[in-house]
C-alpha cells in the first residue's frame, strides 16, 4: 500500500477521509499542453496521492497518470487520446490510488483540444468519486458510460469548453465564476450518476 505524501504543516490524510468518502464530492483539473502542467484542486490532488498545493501550482501529467490503476491506464490513455485528435467530450469511470492508500473509483467528463494540425493544447474537466456506489454493488464497470443528450450533459459539455478560453484569458474573477458553475454541474451529474444506477438496479 503506498504511503501517502504529506508535508510539514499540512494536516494528515485521515482528515480528508470523510471529504473522500462523500458521494457528491467533486473537483475540476486543467491540462496546458505546452508546458506539460496539470493544475488541479484539492480534492483531484487527494484523489491521485498528490500533494494539493504542489497540485494547485501545477504538476506533470506523468505525476497523475502514475496514479491511475495499472489494469485501467491503457484504456483512459486511448480515450484521451482520441479526445484529443477529435477535440470531442469524454465520459469515463477509471480507479485511481488515493491519499489514504485507497483504490477508488472516478467517473470523469472532460475534453481535450488540439490545434490546427492536430496537435494537443490543453484539457480540462471534473472528477466525482463514485467509489461508495461502487462498494454497495460490488462491482466495478470497465465499459465506457454512455454520453447522454440530456440538457445536463449539454451544459457540463459547453461549461468545460468555454473553461479552456477562460483559462486563456486570465480573468481571476471570470475564471472563478466559471469553476464555481463547474463544480455545481458536477454535483448535479453526481446526483444524476446515482439516481442513474438505482434505476438500473430496480
Amino acid at each position: 500500500m503506498p504511503k501517502a505524501k504529506t508535508v510539514p504543516g499540512q494536516t494528515c490524510p485521515a482528515a480528508f477521509q470523510n471529504a473522500l468518502d462523500a458521494l457528491d464530492v467533486i473537483g475540476r483539473w486543467e491540462w496546458d499542453a505546452a508546458t506539460d502542467q496539470v493544475r488541479s484542486d484539492g480534492f483531484v490532488a487527494l484523489l491521485f496521492n498528490l500533494v494539493p498545493g504542489e497540485a494547485e501550482e501545477g504538476m506533470p501529467l506523468a505525476a497523475y497518470i502514475d496514479a491511475l490503476h495499472a489494469e485501467d491506464r491503457e484504456r483512459v490513455l486511448a480515450l484521451a487520446r482520441r479526445s484529443a485528435r477529435d477535440g470531442s467530450t469524454y465520459l469515463t469511470e477509471y480507479r485511481v490510488t488515493s491519499i489514504d492508500g485507497r483504490t477508488r473509483s472516478v467517473l470523469a467528463r472532460g475534453r481535450f483540444g488540439h490545434d490546427h494540425i492536430g496537435r494537443p493544447i490543453g484539457g480540462s474537466g471534473i472528477l466525482i468519486d463514485i467509489t461508495r456506489i461502487r462498494v454497495s454493488e460490488g462491482t466495478f464497470n470497465e465499459s465506457e458510460p454512455h454520453l447522454g443528450e440530456a440538457p445536463l450533459d449539454r451544459a457540463a459539455d459547453h461549461i468545460i469548453a468555454a473553461q479552456q478560453a477562460i483559462v486563456e484569458m486570465q480573468d481571476p474573477n471570470l475564471k472563478a465564476q466559471a469553476d464555481a458553475l463547474l463544480l455545481a454541474l458536477g454535483r448535479k451529474l453526481a446526483q444524476q450518476e446515482v439516481e442513474n444506477r438505482r434505476q438500473r438496479m430496480n
